[in-house]
């Protein structure tokens, strides 16, 4: 397999930096470079590519950006392969709120009819590591009631469980920028223990009905639990 020091060539082109954050993702994406490679270093990629450091700058700001790689500082640092293309999407949908681009009314509409896909997605292809995985959490979540604890993080996490059992990425990704929203906004509110164990009771029906295999209920379920939601936000 080739090494990151003889992966790329020289190139001539009018917009460089464009294609030297293009040949890398495209490794990344064939799986050529992974998670935790670190890349060689500016210099080293610029004479690679037979352009300026500066070029090689800009690519790589591009591709922190985008989610592709981090760049840790020090003497021993550099650009690092890492996947927090969903971080940069979830940061993305915060931005827009802080703006107020989107209101408490988009966030419902646009989760009720996602949520739902992703709820029918979640029955037809989960496994029994996915069951396991969704019970595991609304264990966790009621030992945390009983402690007299709220079960803020679970109950978040449990959507990212649901759609991690759809099977499809894209959903993974849309749907933990949804939650990283709906987070931020229950973390405005009260704690309310209360309010906590209605979520996890809602949490534990839907799972029964997934189990089951009973489409229409947990999907009707699905619904009533997250306009009930969007009361108290």
């Amino acid at each position: 397999m080739n090494s990151p020091e003889t992966l790329f060539k020289p190139i001539r082109t009018k917009r460089t930096f464009e294609y030297v954050s293009t040949k890398i993702k495209s490794l990344i994406f064939k799986g050529i470079l992974k998670p935790g490679d670190k890349l060689p270093s500016e210099t080293e990629l610029a004479r690679q590519f037979n352009v300026g450091r500066q070029t090689i700058r800009e690519a790589l700001r591009i591709l922190e950006l985008s989610g592709f790689l981090t760049i840790q500082r020090g003497a021993t640092g550099g650009p690092i392969i890492s996947d927090t293309i969903s971080d940069t999407i979830s940061n993305s949908f915060l931005d827009a709120i802080q703006m107020k681009a989107v209101t408490i009314d988009d966030l419902t509409v646009a989760r009720l009819e996602i949520e739902k896909v992703v709820l029918s997605q979640a029955i037809k292809n989960a496994d029994s590591s996915d069951i396991e995985c969704l019970r595991e959490n609304i264990l966790k979540a009621k030992e945390k009631i009983e402690g007299n604890m709220q079960a803020f993080s679970e109950n978040v996490q449990f959507h990212r469980l649901l759609a991690k059992a759809s099977k499809n990425f894209v959903f993974v990704l849309v749907q933990g920028a949804i939650m990283a929203i709906v987070a931020d906004f229950l973390s405005r509110l009260e704690p309310d223990l209360e309010k906590s164990k209605q979520v996890v009771n809602s949490h534990e029906d839907i799972l029964n009905a997934i189990v089951e295999r009973k489409g229409d209920k947990a999907i009707t379920l699905l619904e009533n639990h997250l306009l009930e939601v969007e009361g108290w936000l």
